[in-house]
């Protein structure tokens, strides 16, 4: 397991490094500057600007200047905000945007398995075919379709729940967890299905049913725990997808979460928030994945080596 974990560290290194890097670059390459949208100031006021923001040195000291700030968790001050640095704005969004991929990855996992399981207990009929061509549409239809589509149906017509905001009306989080949850409970579904298919059919799982216990037993007993691997594999990328695609879902249902700072942030050339936003989902999504693979390699030991 140690080994395991040092591989996938020396792995993230360079990964990181390319990111910070090449974000670096594309923010730095756009035509403009974070100040061109402010009212006309005097040459001496926008060179007192650029220099206290580091924006006066070449391109290439400003990059070693980020990068050790970065090492020791400074992303800087952020540009559309004055005075308030870039770890300030993502510690104010953060616990929002967590909150709302929490409730999207439960109701996924509890959707996804259920359906996986039940296709694969009673595979090519109606119980399969159903739930998994359901799963196929969840994974075409993108969140900026399905959350209008939504807020149409289920809060304009019907009136049963509000369609924007996060925590100030109740019911308010119902819609933005459904779509943002739905395509991924698509995925949890179908790769439930190929595993619980692929374990139900190794001879462990027919000598439990030999013996004389019940189906129920042989299920969440003998084959739940290797037929979720895929899916435990799986939720390392994404918890980390529904942190960085909870953007889309928080600019349509008005919610006042990471996504809003990152999107203004690009909007008005925020180049330390557009940074620091992609540095650090880039480190959650490296984490994940390495927690992911760790779980699956307790569950499964042959995936150690």
């Amino acid at each position: 397991m140690l080994n395991l974990i040092l591989r996938r560290i020396g792995i993230a290194i360079p990964v990181l490094l390319t990111v910070i890097t090449l974000t670096f670059l594309m923010v730095h390459s756009a035509p403009g500057g974070p100040f061109d949208e402010e009212k006309a100031v005097s040459a001496e006021v926008l060179a007192k600007l650029n220099e206290r923001y580091n924006l006066d040195q070449p391109l290439s000291v400003q990059y070693f200047d980020y990068l050790s700030g970065v090492l020791v968790g400074d992303f800087g001050p952020s540009f559309r905000y004055p005075g308030r640095s870039v770890t300030e704005l993502i510690s104010i969004g953060l616990p929002i945007t967590f909150e709302l991929a929490l409730y999207s990855i439960i109701f996924a996992l509890c959707v996804g398995i259920f359906a996986g399981v039940l296709g694969a207990l009673r595979p090519n009929t109606a119980l399969d075919y159903i739930p998994m061509s359901t799963a196929m549409i969840g994974i075409c239809v993108p969140s900026i379709i399905l959350g209008p589509t939504l807020i149409l149906v289920f809060g304009i017509w019907l009136e049963l729940v509000p369609v924007s905001g996060w925590g100030y009306m109740p019911g308010d989080k119902i819609l933005p967890t459904l779509t943002l949850g739905t395509a991924y409970a698509a995925y949890c579904a179908r790769l439930t299905r190929g595993g619980m298919l692929e374990i139900l059919n190794q001879d462990f799982i027919r000598t439990a049913r030999a013996k004389g216990l019940s189906e129920t037993r042989v299920v969440v007993v003998h084959a739940l725990r290797g037929g979720l691997t895929p899916v435990i594999a799986f939720l390392g990328p994404a918890m980390a997808g529904l942190l960085a695609g909870s953007f889309v879902v928080e600019t349509i249902f008005g919610i006042p979460g990471l996504g809003r700072f990152y999107v203004e942030a690009a909007f008005n050339r925020d180049y330390t928030m557009i940074l620091g936003s992609s540095i650090f989902f880039s480190v959650l999504i490296v984490s994940f994945n390495l927690l992911s693979d760790l779980v699956a390699a307790a569950l499964n030991p042959k995936l150690r080596d």
